[in-house]
């Protein structure tokens, strides 16, 4: 079978969320599979083939256009609906694993992944032109015109059934993986990390000074933006610090690009009295992710709305104990394995971190649950269902 995959998400300088899963999970089916046929696509109106990954596979090769982007996104995938991609690459089935203006042939078998609806729940969460552009790309109208619509949580499942009525059996629910280097990071802990799995992957005291990281921290990371409730983080951090005067040596890191409405983030920040204890790290490069979190005292995801959650699963599979929402897709991914709190309730969280901080015997058991949760979620597993997909 010749298997077409929209890889344009893949385009991006820096990786994170929907980027990241899509290369870990091609690189997965890749691995996996020698059988079927893969033909990637991307367009960009410059030469960005020195950036893009490199997916050294018999069975796969990469076909680009060079159109200006906004031309061939807006005009011709839009409106003209042209040109036809599947036809272009000449393959039976195309696979796009995020939401985005592209143009199927009515023959084609189509499948599409969605990671989450959080513009539907949460417009206000997005910028004037994040939401006019979710307006103009018209997902449930995208959605209806796929074969089978891959959802990354039961959560998600149910967002497309109630929002966008797409039909039960439509659906089927994937879960992602966690990255390898995550987990082995942990496994090769004992006191100092001296050999980290892969040279890819930096030692925690050279993440360490690389970031100027305290001893002790509370971590989030995740985009700088209001769906992740940084600005209750802040102020629960506060309060925290109020009620326990003799933990001035904690500190709060937050980790991070920026994303849109990001402004009043940070003027929350400001209003903070113990703004000098809080620590901004920007975008995290992949290679120090595992360090940085390995370092944490505790993870901290307070996130109003995910359609799957990657952070506070790769905090727990780094040994990590977490804090996260009870809103959402994270009761389900997070299960048992961490403290669940009411995002818009500060007092909640501000007691939850004491409560960790304090507790060695609760630390050591959400540590202990959250590594036995991790092993619900691999890439392998996640690659064999897509190939099943594939396959049906």
């Amino acid at each position: 079978m010749k298997i077409g995959i929209d890889i344009r998400t893949l385009m991006e300088s820096k990786y994170s969320g929907v980027s990241e899963y899509t290369l870990n999970l091609l690189t997965e089916i890749f691995q996996q599979d020698q059988e079927n046929q893969y033909k990637l696509f991307y367009n960009s109106g410059h030469d960005i083939s020195a950036r893009m990954p490199k997916f050294d596979f018999p069975n796969v090769e990469v076909i680009s256009s060079r159109y200006p982007n906004k031309l061939f996104n807006n005009i011709l995938q839009r409106f003209f609906c042209w040109p036809k991609i599947d036809q272009k690459l000449g393959v039976d089935l195309f696979f796009v694993p995020n939401i985005g203006f592209i143009s199927l042939s009515d023959k084609c078998k189509k499948i599409i992944t969605i990671h989450d609806l959080s513009f539907l729940r949460y417009g206000d969460f997005f910028s004037w032109k994040r939401q006019l552009w979710h307006k103009l790309i018209n997902v449930k109208k995208i959605i209806k015109s796929f074969d089978l619509v891959i959802a990354v949580s039961e959560n998600t499942k149910r967002d497309l059934i109630e929002l966008c009525g797409v039909p039960e059996e439509k659906i089927k629910v994937i879960y992602s993986g966690i990255g390898k280097e995550f987990k082995d990071y942990h496994d090769l802990i004992s006191g100092e990390v001296k050999n980290p799995p892969t040279p890819f992957i930096k030692g925690a005291n050279i993440v360490k000074n690389k970031y100027s990281l305290p001893d002790k921290f509370i971590l989030f990371l995740g985009t700088i933006e209001p769906r992740k409730n940084i600005g209750g983080l802040i102020r629960a951090y506060s309060q925290f610090r109020d009620n326990n005067l003799g933990m001035n040596d904690v500190k709060l890191v937050l980790a991070g690009g920026k994303g849109w409405k990001f402004k009043n983030i940070f003027r929350e920040y400001e209003k903070s009295k113990y703004r000098s204890d809080i620590i901004w790290l920007d975008y995290v490069d992949a290679g120090d992710k595992a360090g940085v979190y390995n370092l944490a005292s505790l993870f901290v995801y307070p996130s109003f709305y995910e359609g799957f959650g990657f952070p506070p699963l790769e905090a727990m599979a780094c040994g990590v104990p977490v804090i996260s929402s009870n809103s959402s897709s994270l009761p389900e991914i997070v299960n048992n394995a961490g403290i669940l709190i009411t995002p818009n309730n500060i007092s909640e969280l501000a007691t939850a971190i004491e409560k960790v901080l304090k507790d060695e015997e609760l630390r050591k058991t959400l540590i202990s649950r959250g590594l036995e949760n991790v092993k619900r979620f691999s890439w392998e597993e996640c690659a064999k269902e897509y190939k099943e997909a594939f396959k049906s």
